[in-house]
């Protein structure tokens, strides 16, 4: 499928770009990227078969990708919460909505505003759901501390040495054969030393988000036990057995609180399941997408059977009342 570029308005009339790919009246998947990423990430997605069958909808978060960045707002959920809506109602709803990375964080923000209204089902993807000290929710792994925090410097030398040690970390180091999830000699991953084309391209994204935007998204501290425990639509949790930015206590803790959610963890897969494991994880998310839109179409079915009988019983009501008004 062809993808196709648009622009939307999110909250307090910030400019953000979109990336689509699907029919206009498709069942629609909004897809959130993570920290110092853009929607450029999901370009697989874009071009895969899953546009045959969704419209996918990957816009860019505020002060990334294409999208305007303004001088401040980082740390208002309401503004996070806005954005997601503009682009739910962009794509239409109910959604299936997708935060991967920090896009997790984002999705609760959404939730925090908004519940769950407008989705039809939730997918985190090497999330975190919460941010600061001490929230299990929002643990990150030696990719990401190590990282830290040179990553979030203004001088362009010191954050590009950061952010390429990051982004290379985002997956194990290829060629070495393992036990999955474990290094050549050790219990955690090795990583490659020098980054990819993959990892290339995602330095170049990481390059262009600007410094102050990048500490500004640091600068939160989120507590979300009490909004995942009110998530009352299906939820999929993915996460690779071997991510270093994301632990996989932050995926533990969202199954744990998310009522009926399901933990899928994939072998010898990092912090990108989407790029490692395309196919996979294509089918995985085409799977749960389409038992997320079966099972609306189901209720919105069951609500019209439902109305008849309503109907005629506010019918009788009325009958009984007026009858007894004659009286």
């Amino acid at each position: 499928m062809h993808e196709e570029r648009d622009e939307l308005t999110g909250g307090s009339g910030v400019r953000l770009a979109v990336r689509t790919a699907g029919e206009a009246d498709a069942p629609p998947i909004v897809l959130l990227h993570g920290w110092a990423q853009s929607g450029a990430v999901f370009a697989h997605q874009l071009a895969s078969p899953l546009a045959r069958r969704f419209r996918l909808v990957a816009p860019d978060l505020r002060g990334h990708g294409a999208s305007a960045a303004p001088a401040d707002g980082y740390d208002d959920v309401a503004e996070w919460a806005a954005d997601v809506r503009a682009a739910l109602d962009y794509a239409g709803r109910p959604a299936v909505l997708l935060g991967w990375s920090y896009g997790g964080l984002v999705v609760t923000d959404y939730l925090r505003e908004f519940g769950t209204d407008g989705l039809a089902g939730i997918v985190l993807v090497g999330a975190i759901t919460e941010i600061g000290r001490g929230h299990r929710g929002g643990q990150v792994g030696p990719a990401m501390r190590g990282a830290l925090p040179d990553a979030l410097s203004a001088d362009p030398e010191v954050a590009a040495a950061a952010l390429r040690s990051f982004v290379t970390g985002m997956t194990p180091q290829t060629g070495v054969k393992t036990a999955p999830g474990t290094a050549a000699g050790g219990s955690r991953p090795r990583f490659a030393s020098r980054p990819t084309s993959m990892t290339q391209a995602l330095l170049d994204e990481a390059l262009r988000v600007p410094a102050f935007v990048r500490a500004a998204l640091f600068r939160r501290d989120v507590a979300s036990a009490e909004v995942l425990a009110a998530v009352d639509v299906p939820t999929l949790i993915v996460q690779g057995r071997a991510d270093a930015v994301v632990e996989q206590s932050a995926a533990a803790f969202a199954a744990e609180t998310i009522p009926g959610a399901r933990l899928h963890l994939m072998d010898g897969v990092g912090h990108l399941p989407f790029l490692e494991r395309a196919a996979e994880f294509d089918e995985l998310l085409d799977g749960f997408a389409t038992e997320c839109f079966a099972a609306q179409r189901f209720a919105a079915r069951s609500a019209e059977v439902a109305r008849p009988d309503e109907t005629a019983q506010s019918a009788e009501h009325a009958g009984q009342h007026h009858a007894g008004g004659v009286r």
